[in-house]
C-alpha cells in the first residue's frame, strides 16, 4: 500500500468517525479517543489491503448497514468506504468490485429494512433500541409524508432518516415492486457517488505526494472547525436571543423605575411605541465611527505617522500598475466626481425637491452639499498638504488633504441615496444603498489610482464626508418626514449624473488624460558619486504598505540582476522556487531542502521584488537554514557615460522548524550582519561602508555592502 493512500484512507476515516459521534452523541462514550481509533483503522486497513477480497466484502457489509435502524447511525460505514476507494488509484483494489459491492450491500440494506417494517409494522417501533430515540423516528414520519415514494431514493443521501426511510415504506405498506425499483436506483447512485468521490481523493492526493497527509489533517479540522462554528451559531440563535429580549426587557424596566439621564435616554430608545428613537442608534454609532477615523488620521498626518509611510508605498506600488485602459476608465470615473456635475446634480435635486414642495428636505440638501464644500476648503487651506505630484490645480485646489472629490461625492450621492431609500420600497432599498456606495467608492478610488491624492486623503475625505453625513442624517430624522416622490427623484438624479456626467467626459476628457498621465523619468545620479558617498540617499529600511519599518537594506547593486545572478550562482545561490500550487504546497511537508520552499515577497516603497535568490546556510547555523536575498529597483539611476540601473536589497537568514511534523514553518533571524558578510564574500567587487550614526542598533552594525558590476566579472 503507497503512503499516500495509507494517509487518505486514515484521515478520511478520522473525519467521518467525528462525523458519526457528532450525529449520534449517545454512543460517544463507545467511540474511544480518536489516537486509539485511528491505530485500531490503520491495523484494519493494512489488513484489508494484503486481502483485496476482504476489501471488497467489508464494503459490501458496511452498505449494508448504512441503512438498518441503529446500526447505520452508529456504524461510519460511509467514511471507511471513501478511505477504502482511495486505495484504486494505487492498484491496490479494483473500481468495478468496489462499485458492485457497494451497490448489492445498499439493496439489500433497504430492503432488509424494508422487509422488517412490512413484516413487523409499527409493533418493531416499541422495541429496543428505537423505542429510545422517538425524535429521530418522528424526523423520518416527516420525511416520508412530505416526499411521498420519492423519500426512499432522496433520503439515502440525508443522514439519520435513512436508516428509518425504508422501515416506514414497508410499514405503511408501499408496494413491493415500487419500491426496489426507487431502491436499485437509489443504491447504485449513492455507490456510484461515494466510490467515485474516494477515487478522486485519492487520485488527487497522490499528486501531492507527502503534502497529502498534513493536507487531510487540515481539512480535517477546518471541516471540524465549521461543524463548531455551525453548532455555535445555531446555540446563540436558540438560547441567546430568548435571553436578549429578556435582558432587553429588564433594561427597560430599569429604565422606567429612575429618573436620570441615562434611563431616559434607554426608555426613549427601547421603548416600542417609539420605533423612531431606535432609529436614531444607527446614524448615531456611525457618527461616532466615521468622526473617529478622521480625526485619527488627521493626528497621523500633523505628527508624521506611519501612515504617511504607507501614503508614499501604497501610491508608488499603484503608479507602477497603471495601464493605458484602466487610465482612461480610472479618467472617465473622476470626471463623474468633478464640480460641474456636483453642481449639476446639485440643482437638478434641489428643483426637484422644490416642486413637491419639501422645503425642509431642500433646506437641507443644500446645507449638506455647501457645508461640506466650505468645510473641506477650510481643513485645506488650514493644512496646506501638497499633492502627490505637480499637477494642472492652482489656488486652493493644490492642497490634498482631505481630497474633495471624496468628502464632497459621498455627501452628495450618500444624501441622495439616504433620501430615495427612505420612502422607497424595501425591494429596492439595497439597490440604491448599493449603487450610490459603488460609484462614492469608484470616484474616491480614481483619485488615489491617478495619483493626485494620498491614501490618507482619500480616507481622511470619505470620513470627513460620511462624519458630515451622519450628523445631517441625525437632525433630519429628528423631524416630520416629507413627501419628496423618491421614484420620480432616483430617476432624474440618475438622468443628471449620466447626462452631465456623460457630457462632462465627452469635453474634458482628451484634456485630463494629459494631466493625469504617469510622468516619465527617473532622476539620475553620477556613479561615482553614489559609490563616493550618495549611496546613503537610499533608504536605510525596508518600509512595507503599511507604513512599517522593518529589516535594513544592507545591500547595493550597480549593474544588470543578470549579471549579479551569474557571479552568486558559482557559490550556490539560485533563483527562489516559484509560488505554484505544488510548491505552495511543500509547506506541508517535513521537507529538508530549504531551497524548494517559495520565498514570500515583501513590499518595499510599495514595489515587489525583482529578483529573489536563496541560498543554503550552514555557517553556524541550524541544518535546515537559508539566506534569502531580495533586491527591488531604485528610483535613481547611475550616469558615467552610461546609464546605469541601480538596486536596493535585503539579505536575511531563514530558519525552518516543523510543527507537530505536519506543516513547515519560517522565522526570520534578527541578526543581519553575518548574512551581509557571507554575500560580501561572495562578492569580488563589493565593499562595506558605514551609515551615519542613529542607523545601527542591536541587530545591524550600520554598513551597507555597495558592489557593481565590472567587466572582469564577465
Amino acid at each position: 500500500m503507497s503512503s499516500y493512500a495509507w494517509s487518505v484512507a486514515e484521515n478520511v476515516f478520522a473525519a467521518g468517525n467525528c462525523r458519526n459521534a457528532h450525529q449520534w452523541p449517545h454512543h460517544r462514550h463507545s467511540m474511544g479517543s480518536p489516537p486509539i481509533m485511528t491505530s485500531l483503522v490503520s491495523s484494519v486497513i493494512e489488513f484489508l489491503t494484503a486481502h483485496p477480497h476482504v476489501a471488497y466484502l467489508a464494503v459490501f457489509l458496511l452498505a449494508l448497514s448504512e441503512s438498518i435502524p441503529i446500526i447505520g447511525v452508529v456504524v461510519p460505514g460511509t467514511a471507511v468506504i471513501l478511505a477504502l476507494s482511495t486505495l484504486v488509484p494505487s492498484g491496490v483494489l479494483l473500481l468495478w468490485p468496489l462499485l458492485v459491492a457497494a451497490t448489492l450491500g445498499a439493496i439489500a440494506s433497504d430492503g432488509l429494512s424494508f422487509w422488517l417494517g412490512h413484516r413487523y409494522h409499527r409493533e418493531i417501533l416499541g422495541l429496543w433500541p428505537l423505542s429510545r430515540h422517538p425524535e429521530l423516528i418522528q424526523r423520518s414520519e416527516a420525511f416520508f409524508e412530505r416526499h411521498g415514494a420519492k423519500s426512499v431514493f432522496l433520503a439515502r443521501f440525508v443522514p439519520g432518516v435513512r436508516a428509518f426511510i425504508p422501515l416506514l415504506a414497508g410499514m405503511l405498506g408501499m408496494a413491493v415492486s415500487r419500491f426496489y425499483v426507487v431502491n436499485v436506483a437509489s443504491a447504485f447512485a449513492w455507490a456510484v457517488s461515494h466510490i467515485l468521490s474516494g477515487v478522486l481523493l485519492g487520485a488527487t492526493f497522490s499528486i501531492l505526494g507527502a503534502a497529502a497527509k498534513p493536507l487531510a489533517i487540515l481539512l480535517v479540522v477546518l471541516a471540524a472547525a465549521g461543524w463548531a462554528v455551525l453548532q455555535i451559531v445555531r446555540w446563540t440563535l436558540r438560547y441567546g436571543i430568548p435571553y436578549l429580549i429578556v435582558g432587553v426587557a429588564r433594561l427597560r424596566s430599569w429604565a422606567g423605575t429612575h429618573d436620570t439621564w441615562l434611563s431616559r435616554r434607554l426608555s426613549s430608545l427601547l421603548d416600542p411605541s417609539r420605533p423612531e428613537a431606535r432609529a436614531l442608534v444607527l446614524p448615531t454609532v456611525f457618527l461616532v465611527g466615521a468622526a473617529w477615523l478622521f480625526f485619527g488620521v488627521l493626528e497621523d498626518i500633523v505628527s508624521g505617522d506611519p501612515l504617511l509611510l504607507a501614503d508614499s508605498a501604497i501610491h508608488r506600488a499603484l503608479q507602477d500598475l497603471r495601464t493605458a485602459p484602466s487610465d482612461a476608465a480610472m479618467i472617465a470615473i473622476t470626471e463623474l466626481g468633478d464640480t460641474k456635475v456636483v453642481v449639476a446634480v446639485t440643482i437638478v435635486v434641489l428643483l426637484w425637491l422644490m416642486w413637491t414642495r419639501a422645503w425642509r428636505t431642500a433646506a437641507y440638501w443644500l446645507v449638506a452639499i455647501s457645508g461640506a464644500s466650505v468645510l473641506n476648503t477650510v481643513i485645506k487651506v488650514a493644512l496646506h498638504r501638497a499633492r502627490p505630484g505637480e499637477l494642472l490645480y492652482s489656488g486652493w485646489s493644490a492642497f490634498s488633504f482631505p481630497s474633495g472629490h471624496s468628502t464632497i461625492n459621498v455627501v452628495l450621492y450618500g444624501f441622495l441615496a439616504f433620501l430615495i431609500a427612505r420612502d422607497i420600497r424595501p425591494a429596492w432599498r439595497l439597490a440604491v444603498v448599493i449603487g450610490a456606495a459603488t460609484l462614492i467608492f469608484l470616484i474616491a478610488f480614481s483619485r488615489l489610482y491617478l495619483g493626485v491624492h494620498w491614501l490618507s486623503d482619500v480616507l481622511g475625505g470619505m470620513a470627513f464626508g460620511s462624519a458630515w453625513l451622519a450628523l445631517l442624517g441625525l437632525s433630519y430624522l429628528r423631524r416630520q418626514a416629507e413627501r419628496i416622490n423618491p421614484g420620480g427623484l432616483l430617476a432624474l438624479g440618475c438622468a443628471a449624473l449620466i447626462l452631465v456626467g456623460g457630457f462632462n467626459i465627452y469635453r474634458s476628457h482628451a484634456t485630463d488624460s494629459g494631466r493625469y498621465a504617469v510622468k516619465v523619468g527617473t532622476p539620475s545620479m553620477r556613479a561615482t558619486d553614489w559609490w563616493a558617498s550618495d549611496w546613503q540617499q537610499l533608504p536605510a529600511r525596508r518600509i512595507d504598505l503599511t507604513g512599517e519599518t522593518n529589516e535594513p537594506l544592507t545591500f547595493q547593486w550597480a549593474g544588470g540582476l543578470p549579471d549579479l545572478q551569474n557571479v552568486l550562482q558559482l557559490d550556490g545561490w539560485r533563483d527562489s522556487a516559484a509560488w505554484t500550487p505544488l510548491n505552495a504546497l511543500n509547506w506541508l511537508t517535513t521537507q529538508t531542502d530549504p531551497t524548494v520552499f517559495p520565498v514570500i515577497p515583501l513590499f518595499a516603497s510599495g514595489r515587489l521584488p525583482s529578483l529573489t535568490l536563496v541560498r543554503p546556510y550552514s555557517d553556524g547555523a541550524p541544518a535546515g537554514s537559508r539566506l534569502v536575498l531580495r533586491l527591488w529597483v531604485v528610483d535613481f539611476q547611475l550616469t558615467n557615460g552610461r546609464t546605469t540601473p541601480l538596486w536596493m536589497g535585503s539579505i536575511v537568514e531563514e530558519r525552518f522548524y516543523h510543527l507537530l511534523s505536519l506543516v513547515t514553518l519560517t522565522s526570520t533571524q534578527p541578526d543581519v550582519n553575518a548574512p551581509r558578510s557571507t554575500l560580501a564574500a561572495d562578492l569580488d567587487s563589493g565593499r562595506l561602508l558605514s551609515r551615519t550614526e542613529g542607523a545601527a542598533d542591536a541587530d545591524w552594525d550600520g554598513q551597507v555592502l555597495l558592489a557593481r558590476h565590472s567587466e572582469k566579472q564577465k
